[in-house]
């Protein structure tokens, strides 16, 4: 999928989250959102399968997850399917940054200037 559809749902999606009452998300700065508690969270949203086939996998970046560890923070993971009007949410779930599994860190390019991992959806749900 080419990136700038992939941010396009990733945002998309976002706001949809921050939108949900379940979850009593605000949008805000360096994270995505925060809970009313002022706790930060990340929003983090694959496609449930690419167009090749392959599922789709969750990105994230060591700079801003270490940062998030730190300030005791969240994420918020998101698959989606993508629709002729928009998108689907198929599911949705909250895991402390701290609880995630061991995160394997590569080479993320120049992109965002930090090392990414990339989490497969079974591992979240």
């Amino acid at each position: 999928m080419p990136s700038h559809r992939a941010n396009h749902y990733g945002t998309a999606c976002e706001k949809r989250m921050a939108a949900k009452r379940r979850f009593d998300l605000e949008r805000s700065s360096w994270h995505d959102a925060t809970f009313q508690n002022g706790k930060p969270v990340e929003i983090k949203s694959t496609r449930i399968e690419h167009s090749d086939g392959q599922p789709g996998n969750f990105k994230l970046y060591r700079a801003y997850h270490e940062k998030l560890r730190r300030h005791d923070g969240w994420y918020c993971f998101v698959v989606y399917r993508p629709t002729r009007s928009g998108l689907t949410v198929v599911n949705d779930r909250m895991r402390k940054a701290a609880d995630l599994p061991t995160l394997r860190w590569h080479g993320g390019g120049d992109h965002r200037g930090t090392e990414q991992a990339k989490v497969q959806i079974d591992d979240v749900f």
